[in-house]
């Protein structure tokens, strides 16, 4: 695989990982809703999906020890047995979903959401904890079948109302600890061949710099500036999937 590449496809492709990780260190997200359906374009989903995942684990971890102090352990606690649930179902189905229907639908709803969060910063606006049953099913789901199931854990902790080193060390730990089933899932399906964790390796210095960029941008950065940042992410993130 990593032969077939031309030197053309390999700038690319280490521009788009420098990018992603760049927007991750800023927003603490969005890595694989940029680079996966960038990275499609010249690598099957079977190797860009796991590599992301794989990059986006270490990534979290990172954050999630830096700012250990700042995690939301009660809004965890709510997501994650549903975000369980929803990688056990994505690895169960996915050979037989219909990728197409199901990154659509994903597409619209994300991008629906995105533009009305984009116009709608009510800080009176508060959801309750039971939304974590959908948004935990969910982003275990399409984040095991496609790696961009943050814009759910996003989503939820946005209207949750938590300060942004609390989302960001809180998303991260989220991605830890779910992140590490989708892994193991990847590993049983076979998916972790010579070629990816030679890409992996390559990957690994590429998103170092990127988060380093972002993490001082980040610490320049309003909140206002920080939660327009999330939906325009959001937006992107819709347009991506439905048009990938």
């Amino acid at each position: 695989m990593i032969e077939s590449l031309s030197l053309v496809n390999l700038i690319f492709a280490t521009g788009v990982i420098c990018l992603a990780y760049l927007v991750r260190g800023i927003a603490g997200f969005g890595s694989g809703l940029i680079a996966i359906p960038l990275l499609a374009l010249m690598m099957p989903l079977t190797m860009a999906v796991p590599l992301i995942v794989f990059l986006d684990y270490i990534a979290s971890a990172s954050h999630g020890i830096k700012h250990r102090e700042a995690i939301q352990w009660r809004e965890i606690v709510s997501l994650l047995p549903f975000a369980i649930v929803g990688v056990l179902t994505a690895l169960f189905i996915f050979r037989s979903v219909d990728m197409e229907a199901l990154k659509m639908g994903l597409g619209t709803f994300v991008l629906l959401f995105a533009v009305y969060s984009l116009f709608s910063f009510s800080r009176n606006t508060l959801v309750s904890s039971l939304w974590s049953v959908p948004a935990g099913s969910m982003g275990g789901l399409i984040g095991t079948l496609y790696g961009t199931g943050g814009p759910f854990y996003v989503l939820y902790l946005k209207f949750r109302k938590i300060e942004k080193t609390q989302f960001r060390a809180t998303f991260a730990t989220i991605f830890l600890l779910d992140g590490a089933g989708r892994i193991a899932g990847y590993v049983f399906s076979g998916f972790f061949s010579l070629d990816l964790m030679l890409m992996m390796a390559v990957a690994i210095p590429l998103m170092v710099i990127g988060m380093f960029i972002g993490g001082h941008i980040h610490t320049n950065m309003s909140q206002q500036t920080f939660q327009r940042a999330i939906s325009m992410l959001l937006v992107f993130s819709g347009l991506a999937l439905l048009l990938k």
